[in-house]
């Protein structure tokens, strides 16, 4: 077994998902258990901004889409990914530039997630015969 290196943070690399239904009260299991796994692993200075960004992610998958969903959490080389899994294979809906996020009533929370986030994306999925997106967005230590 190797020594970690400080750029791992406090307990290594590592990943977690937790799968939900679709079911809006997902989102608050989903933040909860974030903050448990954060704290878990000496990772409380992320906590808060963690859990905004994973509720945006859980909140559009259960929102927006009729299947299941998950949360995925990793850790690596002092990185935090956040990402949410849905069975809609479509892009996630992100308002334009030009458009006043404060007249919309959609579209804040992938704003959130940009603006929080060092950077975010989303990719289609299509594993095992089941289809649908991941997005997610990193938080970094440093």
């Amino acid at each position: 077994m190797s020594q970690q290196s400080q750029a791992d943070g406090p307990s290594g690399a590592w990943e977690y998902s937790l799968y939900i239904p679709n079911d809006l009260r997902a989102v608050t299991v989903s933040r909860r258990t974030l903050r448990l796994i954060l704290t878990l692993h000496g990772l409380i200075g992320l906590v808060d901004t963690a859990e905004l960004l994973a509720a945006e992610l859980v909140s559009n998958a259960v929102r927006h889409t009729k299947g299941p969903a998950a949360l995925r959490v990793r850790w690596a080389d002092g990185v935090l990914r956040i990402g949410a899994w849905d069975t809609d294979p479509e892009p996630p809906w992100f308002p334009s530039e030009s458009a006043d996020l404060g007249e919309e009533e959609d579209g804040r929370g992938l704003g959130l997630v940009q603006a929080c986030s060092q950077v975010w994306g989303w990719q289609p999925l299509a594993r095992f015969g089941n289809r649908g997106k991941f997005v997610w967005c990193e938080l970094a230590t440093a």
